[in-house]
């Protein structure tokens, strides 16, 4: 599939993946990472864009849960970590499948990784740009973020996200679930609650699949009563009527049961769709998730229904485009919670 055309469009720095072998655990452990730049809002803008027969597929996790009795909101409850690999040197760790379709290429992929670091105890912003990783079957990675880190200071909360491609490794390694593990979040008790995650993501190439259009965009901005919502050109393509696609959101804070939290889709001057699914309503659709069209989607350990403020939700957007669209146009906003946005992704059908 390598030699089919493709219009790609990528932002970020060449070499795109750092990544060493972890042969000795605890020194690389504690290693600092080399963070490329810090910024408190970083803009939103298209990573990668393309259009090819395939799609995207994404495998996410929480990296940090809740005490005992915590069930709903984070906002002061004890936060401790997610650990389940039988590693002494890593705090946190948590595994989700990655689907790529059996015979697929994949022609992309990036890593992203994030959360608070501001709980009960404080985490060094100098490590926000280092995670682990493992692929099936393999051995732990350090993954270093390849472009400006997010990080913010603000309601009472110490937010970041940073991102890394890992095309090449995703492309050679065999199907399964991946661990990532190190986010660096903290644990603890505050008001705001402790929150903490990650989110792979991957587009892919497969012959036999619709001709699709591609696209990913990322930064990290803050949305709410006070910040305001974000506003996204997606796409300004134009797709048949009865066209299907999804909608990919990552975000950091969505309390459950905090109402006001919408994602809405413009898919022409005069018609604009609120989004939403069984899981995520669409007066609350960041309430602490990981979800695919309203279901549990890859498997995933732990499989945590409520992930405490860290949202990775694939929507459904057949409903937007069931009379075609020249446009998709995304705004997303809170009218009770303060939440950061990290990444969108979309995928939809050009032709049926």
């Amino acid at each position: 599939m390598r030699n089919s055309a493709v219009l790609a469009v990528r932002r970020g720095v060449s070499g795109a993946l750092s990544c060493a072998v972890l042969a000795a655990a605890p020194a690389l452990a504690s290693a600092a990472a080399p963070v490329p730049g810090e910024a408190a809002r970083v803009p939103f803008a298209a990573r990668y864009q393309a259009e090819l027969h395939g799609g995207i597929v994404r495998a996410a996790n929480a990296s940090a849960k809740g005490g005992k009795g915590t069930e709903t909101a984070n906002d002061g409850a004890a936060i401790g970590y997610v650990d389940v690999d039988d590693n002494p040197d890593t705090y946190n760790s948590s595994r989700a499948e990655l689907r790529v379709p059996e015979g697929a290429q994949v022609a992309w992929a990036r890593l992203y990784w994030g959360g608070n670091l501001r709980v009960g105890e404080q985490k060094p912003p100098k490590d926000n740009g280092r995670v682990l990783v493992a692929e099936p079957g393999g051995q732990y990675k350090a993954v270093l973020a390849d472009t400006l880190v997010g990080h913010r200071t603000a309601e009472g909360a110490d937010a970041f996200q940073a991102s890394a491609d890992v095309t090449e490794l995703v492309r050679w390694a065999t199907p399964g679930q991946w661990t990532v593990a190190q986010v660096n979040v903290a644990m603890g008790r505050s008001a705001v609650g402790g929150w903490g995650g990650w989110t792979l993501v991957a587009a892919y190439e497969k012959a036999d699949e619709p001709l699709r259009r591609l696209s990913v965009w990322d930064g990290f901005e803050t949305v709410g009563p006070r910040s305001g919502e974000l506003r996204v050109v997606l796409d300004r393509h134009r797709y048949p009527k009865g066209a299907e696609g999804r909608l990919g959101v990552v975000a950091y804070d969505g309390d459950r049961g905090t109402s006001g939290d919408y994602l809405q889709v413009r898919t022409s001057r005069q018609k604009v769709t609120s989004i939403g699914d069984s899981a995520n309503s669409v007066n609350d659709v960041l309430n602490s998730s990981i979800t695919e069209f309203g279901e549990a989607g890859s498997t995933r350990f732990p499989a945590a229904g409520n992930t405490l403020g860290y949202d990775s939700d694939i929507f459904d957007l057949r409903g937007a485009l069931r009379q075609g669209a020249d446009r998709v146009h995304v705004r997303l906003g809170s009218r009770e919670d303060t939440v950061w946005l990290g990444a969108l992704f979309l995928q939809a059908d050009v032709r049926r």
